[in-house]
């Protein structure tokens, strides 16, 4: 026998909001009452009109009952996203208030208690009129500082839940905070809780998120979202979870062209792993990458660059003048460039814009460049770790090939990075600068590889007009990596006629 418990789970509707659905779970369960808070400004009323229209398009019938702002506010909102607000029911402030200011006029009662039940018969009696499918009361503040204490408060919204009990309505509380801290006795009578919060960065765009806090009875995707506000509406980003995405693919090299340096990388990149390329400014981080990626489109393969640090123009005309002409696949669709402006795109956002190029484009290799500024682009440094692990675990479940620059700082000697993210990739490609008979050269070596072999020397490299030369693997000298290299005395006699030159 089995003695189970029989769960009988609500139907869901959908909220309307590009991304909330798959935080939801599927939407919001329906016929129940939900508390959507946040500060003004964050995006309630946008989050909650989208709702209403959302089964506008149903041919569900909707109501707008406002005791904060006025009808006019409200459309104003709806046309600054190009919506209609046909078909939505509004009652704004200024009809309640026609209704109940004679009676507050001439009473023994405090007219703040004959205004909330005025306020609350009147709101009741609208809505037992319209009978709506969907419902936005905006907001509580107003009906909390009516009620003037905290158990009158509890008691009107209980009411106000037992009213809809049975009514076949779902119900969005607004509650701007305005009226005080946080209130715990209304996320503990609603079925569900939405928080909508907003950070201000030293510099750049306000970033907005989403968090669910609790929906009685049903799974939802827990923790912190970033959401856009733009024209259109809200747009919610889920947190990336790159457990749930899997996709079988064909484990192979992911060469770059260039003979030595596959060879150096023990046949190249690996395809469903994570790459980094580390050293100081200029010493060839982003051609190598660009060379990759324009092998990559030589073969056919798609490929997602994202830069960070200078601008399209600039990018394409040094991939040009080193051989590498990638316009005619950028006009193709083979190669996607993209330029990020790190004060105004939230981590979640550029997340969301990878996944989407992967699964919808085929693209086979992402780059990021640069790590630098990626990390600028959050909100807090100590997050870029755990964003960078799930994003660069769902590329390498999907079969894509990924590869980070990562700027350090300094010269020579020892160099030093303002995140140490090398535990995050699985194959670490060094370059370094070093000086040799009057001349700055550079230098690249394998530091790790986990998906295979490697050769455990250091090259040299040199970047021109006919591309890349990589040369035989330096023995006679040491030190290479710390930028003032000496001869190696033993070797240099033992092989008189190697040195470190280009072959």
């Amino acid at each position: 026998m089995n003695d189970a418990p029989t769960v009988i789970s609500a139907p869901r509707i959908l909220t309307g909001v590009a991304g909330l659905d798959d935080v939801l779970g599927g939407g919001l369960p329906q016929s129940r009452m939900y508390l959507v808070q946040g500060d003004p400004g964050v995006g309630k009323t946008t989050l909650s009109l989208q709702f209403l229209l959302e089964g506008r398009r149903g041919n569900e019938t909707v109501m707008y009952i406002t005791l904060s702002e006025t009808r006019d506010e409200i459309e104003a909102v709806a046309a600054s996203h190009g919506w209609s607000l046909d078909g939505v029911e509004i009652l704004d402030l200024s009809v309640i208030q026609e209704t109940v200011q004679n009676e507050t006029e001439n009473t023994f009662f405090r007219p703040a208690h004959v205004e909330l039940n005025r306020v609350s018969s009147t709101l009741t009696q609208e809505v037992i009129k319209t009978d709506p499918h969907r419902l936005v009361i905006d907001s509580l503040s107003e009906m909390r500082m009516l009620a003037e204490t905290p158990l009158r408060f509890r008691r009107q919204i209980l009411g106000l839940k037992q009213f809809f009990a049975g009514r076949k309505c779902t119900v969005l509380l607004l509650d701007d905070r305005t009226a005080g801290s946080h209130d715990l006795q209304v996320e503990s009578i609603a079925h569900g809780v939405i928080d909508l919060l907003s950070l201000s960065p030293d510099y750049g765009i306000l970033r907005r998120q989403l968090s669910v806090r609790k929906i009685r009875g049903a799974r939802f995707r827990e923790g912190f979202h970033d959401i856009n506000i733009q024209t259109g509406g809200m747009v919610v980003y889920p947190r990336l979870i790159a457990a749930e995405h899997h996709r079988d693919f064909l484990r192979a090299a992911f060469p770059s062209g260039v003979e030595k340096l596959d060879l150096l990388l023990g046949g190249g990149l690996d395809r469903g792993t994570s790459n980094m390329f580390m050293g100081p400014p200029g010493s060839g981080k982003s051609t190598l990458a660009i060379k990759f990626m324009h092998t990559a489109a030589l073969r056919g393969e798609k490929t997602y660059y994202l830069i960070f640090d200078e601008t399209l123009g600039t990018f394409l005309h040094r991939a040009r003048s080193l051989g590498m002409d990638l316009q005619p696949f950028v006009d193709s669709g083979i190669v996607r460039l993209e330029q990020i402006d790190p004060a105004e795109i939230a981590p979640g956002e550029m997340a969301h814009r990878i996944r989407t190029a992967v699964r919808n484009d085929n693209i086979q290799a992402v780059v990021i460049d640069s790590i630098n500024g990626y990390l600028n682009a959050m909100p807090a440094e100590r997050y870029l770790n755990l964003q960078l692990h799930e994003l660069l675990s769902y590329l390498n479940q999907q079969g894509v090939t990924s590869i980070m620059i990562l700027a350090q700082q300094g010269v020579v000697g020892v160099m030093t990075a303002k995140a140490d993210l090398t535990y995050l990739a699985d194959t670490v490609l060094l370059l370094r600068y070093f000086e040799m008979e009057g001349e700055v050269r550079q230098a690249v070596s394998v530091i790790k590889k986990r998906s295979g072999n490697h050769e455990r020397t250091i090259r040299e490299m040199k970047i021109g007009p006919n591309g890349f030369e990589i040369s035989n693997p330096i023995t006679t000298l040491r030190g290479v990596l710390t930028g003032v290299p000496t001869f190696n005395t033993e070797m240099r006699e033992a092989s008189p006629s190697q040195d470190s030159r280009l072959e």
